[in-house]
């Protein structure tokens, strides 16, 4: 058997997660970080800061940094709740809706590149694979810690 950690090293460095940035829209950087900060604020209906910092398993005042910078960056809108002033609510900018379109469209083109160089069984045991992989890591008690 291979070396699984060799696996997914390799993995991470293909999917340019070790890249500073992951795309560029327009005149606008975004790191890998952001870009799943904005994916999620995308996803969620109307997510508090610390429903998004949860779901991506980060410190809230690293979350915070970030969320500052994509304020600045015109992409994040950054309200207090209603019921509560402490909290703030966020969302996402016509700009910030933009970008987070154009990662998604770059991101499913890139999968479709990729899943084209597999026959329709070799694509359903990947996805399968990995949809068990998610699976067991979300039942691991070290899942979303760092290991060294």
């Amino acid at each position: 058997m291979e070396n699984k950690r060799e696996l997914f090293q390799v993995l991470t460095r293909r999917f340019g997660l070790l890249n500073k940035n992951c795309c560029s829209i327009g005149s606008v950087d975004i790191s890998t970080v952001q870009s799943h900060i904005i994916y999620e604020i995308d996803k969620q209906h109307a997510p508090s800061m610390q429903q998004v910092a949860d779901t991506l398993a980060m410190d809230i005042t690293t979350f915070s940094r970030q969320i500052q910078k994509l304020v600045k960056m015109e992409l994040v809108k950054k309200t207090p709740s209603e019921q509560d002033k402490r909290i703030y609510i966020l969302s996402l900018t016509v700009q910030g809706k933009f970008v987070a379109t154009s990662i998604d469209q770059s991101m499913n083109a890139y999968l479709d590149e990729v899943f084209s160089h597999m026959n329709e069984f070799e694509r359903e045991t990947v996805i399968r694979s990995i949809e068990l992989l998610n699976k067991a890591m979300s039942k691991s008690h070290v899942c979303c810690s760092p290991m060294c």
